[in-house]
């Protein structure tokens, strides 16, 4: 039985946003300065993915909308760049809960934009997320770390943007970008990062994280925005939120607060709504289409 298009949008951002999470805890993992992994982990997502971009037809969609193409790719390094730099000089948990904003910015970007309807669904489930994103960050602690949260910040506008940009060109292939934008990252760390300082160990995680993870991640939330208008898709990155936090509590030892777990569970609930809401008005719209067809 094949999935309708909602269907799979949900399955391809949950599923990315399940990847992306474990981002917090490789950064830490991999023992080394921000810059250094900026420039390790571009490398390795362009190795990963650029040979792939150069099978089929694929370079031939960013011809078609070149500015398009550059600026979503650019993006992407940012994106990488700020969320590594937020880790480096905040906590987990404070850049997790604050790139959760991501879907106000596509919100406001898909209004201004694409002109494009925000459901008051997916307002509403905004609206909820942030009282879960505010009783996070009460069980935080933000002394010292408004640099961290200053990136972490810029990195959600650019999430909204670059979910709004990708969402008005469904066509351009999102592979290329996203090695582009891994190897615009590098190309940014280099003067800054001391890419042949490392032990064994540091180059095993930032390979995993290159290699796997990140491609992985980006290349199944990047696609859910051809089947998720933008918000919808952003809304998603309110789960890492909460299974970044829990992935560093467990393996590193950074426990959570009881607001934080509480805010935890609010994202959650509101995300299951609104995914279930999705889901039950496309069944109302498929059941009309075939009535009228019959």
């Amino acid at each position: 039985m094949s999935m309708r298009p909602y269907q799979r949008g949900l399955a391809m951002v949950f599923t990315g946003i399940v990847f992306l999470s474990f981002d917090g805890l490789l950064v830490r993992l991999a023992g080394t300065d921000g810059w250094t992994i900026v420039f390790w982990r571009g490398v390795f997502m362009f190795c990963a993915l650029g040979l792939v971009s150069c099978l089929g037809n694929r370079l031939a969609t960013l011809r078609s909308h070149p500015v398009a193409s550059l600026a979503s790719a650019v993006l992407l390094g940012l994106i990488s760049g700020l969320f590594v730099l937020a880790i480096m000089h905040a906590s987990v948990a404070n850049v997790v809960v604050i790139l959760s904003s991501a879907p106000l910015f596509a919100a406001l970007f898909s209004r201004l934009f694409l002109h494009e309807r925000v459901p008051y669904r997916t307002v509403i489930a905004i609206a909820a997320c942030m009282v879960g994103m505010l009783l996070v960050f009460m069980g935080s602690e933000t002394g010292g770390m408004l640099s961290g949260n200053l990136y972490a910040l810029a990195a959600a506008a650019a999430v909204g943007g670059n979910l709004t940009l990708l969402r008005r060109y469904p066509t351009i292939d999102r592979i290329p970008l996203i090695a582009g934008g891994g190897i615009l990252a590098a190309v940014v760390a280099l003067p800054m990062a001391s890419p042949l300082a490392l032990g064994g160990h540091s180059y095993g995680v930032l390979a995993l994280m290159g290699l796997v993870q990140m491609p992985l991640a980006t290349v199944l939330i990047n696609n859910a925005t051809r089947y998720l208008p933008s918000a919808e898709v952003a809304l998603f990155y309110l789960v890492e939120t909460v299974l970044g936090t829990l992935w560093v509590w467990w393996l590193l030892g950074e426990a959570p607060s009881t607001a934080s777990l509480l805010g935890g569970s609010v994202i959650i609930m509101a995300l299951l709504v609104h995914a279930w809401l999705g889901l039950r008005r496309e069944g109302h719209n498929v059941l009309n289409y075939e009535g009228s067809t019959q």
